[in-house]
């Protein structure tokens, strides 16, 4: 083991801490399904939004945004900032019909909206997603890290990383969740910010003493948000056509990340959540991507071509003895939580939406053992799928690539589906049908099963942003047709599931600045700004 004892003993510290934490936070979750699977409806907008930015925040993030920072620059940090345009439609346009329709899943919504076989099919999909993208990728990642930093090879990392995160997982549900989701919240920005900071602080050492030395020593647009090339797939407009359709996706209809809204105390709090997170997303640029930027200039010799060795280059070169091991412990902290977030909630979609509706006589004790043995099945799968992530030339860019193949079917029925009346279940059902078929299509043209071809990213020329805004096309006129060709849904069905107007969902409450639509408003101007500086 490459690691300093007493960086060594940190973690461990850490690992006894939050395991702890999140058993004696949740002592008598297992008493009922609401308290297991949604924390009794008692979580204020503080602990959601720090709950939503750390589910959010995984080892991916951390090691893969500071490599794609020292390859392309702060353009991956679009991922980041037009996550808080989703966020804010989380808070004001999707939140309000969740709260007050108290569903304990996302598939509850569908089946209210449309029809039975609409949940079964989002339930089926939400676990598919939980098991490839949020548990798979991120302890592929994880295991790379811990290679590097500890010797471990990334087998028994897999293990490890498991086995641990699904101890209070398992036994706490969703209070245990967000608990520790609070302190790991802390704890990763605390040590982004740390190397961040160190950084910085080297840069004179190099000659560098200004923003002006700054932009002639990096790559030329490595400081600019925006670009026109398409290289990488992240020209402004493919990140304008294909980010919303996975963001409204991941952060307004996917289990994992919207349990924590459903467990809101008050509809305010369900609101205010969301735009937290949003606010809290802005700092991934300058603490993870700026890094990797930073590294760059700093420590290019010692990196080479293999960018996946930027952020632990950077900690070894930067960080001291003892805080070593409070950046590992965040790094840990980050894979956690987002393995934790999405067992919590594959087991809610199991036990709620497949086992009551299959045995809607079962108890609550019954209920709850059915979603932790789905959680520790839901494990073991993702744990082989996790072996397969070196396929990828980059984990960031693998988990929204598969992404870009899962969300538009998703994102048609939920975003039409409050907007638009006229939208049926036959719709819907065709919608998630036929696009779930045509995105594992997608999937395994691009999965580098033999080789290293890309059928439709690099045969085509299509990358895996706009490949999810064609798909989305493909879905949206799948749903319009078929809506216009069967009979308009009941009114009675669709009441308090729609919006009249889409103006509506953006109108204030009450005139003062603490209404969610003028706290929107304001992050929504501020991100604006933002944007302009670093175009």
């Amino acid at each position: 083991m490459t690691i300093h004892p007493l960086d060594l003993a940190i973690v461990l510290l850490y690992l006894t801490a939050v395991v702890a934490a999140g058993y004696l936070s949740s002592r008598h979750a297992s008493k009922s399904s609401s308290e297991y699977f949604l924390a009794g409806r008692s979580l204020g907008w503080v602990m959601i939004g720090s709950a939503l930015f750390a589910s959010n925040i995984s080892t991916i993030h951390l090691v893969g945004l500071a490599a794609s920072g020292y390859n392309e620059g702060l353009v991956w940090g679009n991922f980041e900032w037009m996550a808080t345009l989703t966020l804010i439609l989380l808070s004001l346009v999707f939140a309000p019909f969740y709260y007050r329709s108290r569903i304990a899943t996302l598939p509850e919504f569908l089946e209210r909206r449309y029809c039975s076989g609409a949940r079964g099919m989002l339930a089926f999909m939400g676990i598919i997603g939980a098991l490839f993208i949020h548990i798979g990728m991120s302890l592929y990642a994880g295991a790379v890290v811990f290679d590097q930093f500890f010797g471990i090879d990334v087998v028994t990392s897999i293990v490890l990383v498991s086995f641990v995160t699904s101890i209070y997982t398992v036994a706490g549900g969703l209070r245990a969740v967000v608990v520790t989701e609070a302190i790991q919240t802390v704890l990763l920005l605390a040590g982004a910010v740390i190397v961040t900071v160190l950084a910085v602080l080297a840069l004179p050492s190099h000659g560098i003493h200004s923003i002006a030395d700054l932009r002639l020593a990096v790559k030329p647009d490595q400081l600019s948000m925006l670009r026109t090339d398409n290289s990488v797939g992240l020209a402004w407009y493919s990140v304008l056509l294909g980010y919303p359709v996975l963001g409204i996706w991941y952060w307004c209809t996917d289990q994992t990340i919207v349990q924590r809204v459903l467990g809101a105390k008050t509809e305010r709090d369900a609101q205010l959540g969301p735009l937290f997170a949003g606010l809290l997303k802005i700092l991934p640029v300058f603490l993870m991507v700026l890094p990797g930027v930073l590294g760059y200039v700093l420590f290019r010799d010692l990196i080479g071509s293999n960018s996946n060795q930027t952020l632990p280059v950077l900690i070894l070169q930067l960080v001291p003895v003892g805080l070593r091991g409070l950046i590992c412990a965040g790094v840990l902290a980050a894979l956690m939580s987002t393995i934790a977030s999405a067992l919590n909630s594959c087991g809610t979609l199991v036990a709620v939406d497949i086992a009551r509706r299959l045995r809607p006589d079962i108890d609550d004790r019954t209920e709850v053992r059915i979603g932790r043995l789905s959680a520790v099945v839901v494990m073991l799968l993702a744990m082989v799928w996790s072996t397969q992530g070196g396929r990828y030339t980059s984990i960031f860019e693998a988990i929204n690539a598969i992404a870009a193949d899962l969300a538009p079917p998703i994102t048609t029925v939920f975003l039409w589906g409050v907007f638009w009346k006229r939208g049926t279940w036959q719709a819907a059902m065709a919608t998630l049908i036929c696009g779930f078929l045509l995105g594992a299509a997608a999937f395994l043209a691009d999965l580098p099963i033999v080789g290293n071809h890309k059928l439709i990213t690099e045969g085509w020329g299509i990358p895996f942003m706009l490949q999810a805004w064609w798909l989305f096309c493909i879905c949206s006129s799948i749903y319009f047709v078929t809506s216009l060709c069967t009979p308009a849904p009941a009114a009675e069905q669709i009441a308090g599931l729609t919006w009249s107007n889409p103006l509506h969902s953006l109108k204030p409450k009450q005139a003062r600045l603490a209404d969610p639509s003028v706290l929107a408003l304001l992050l929504a101007i501020f991100l604006a700004l933002l944007y302009i500086w670093f175009c």
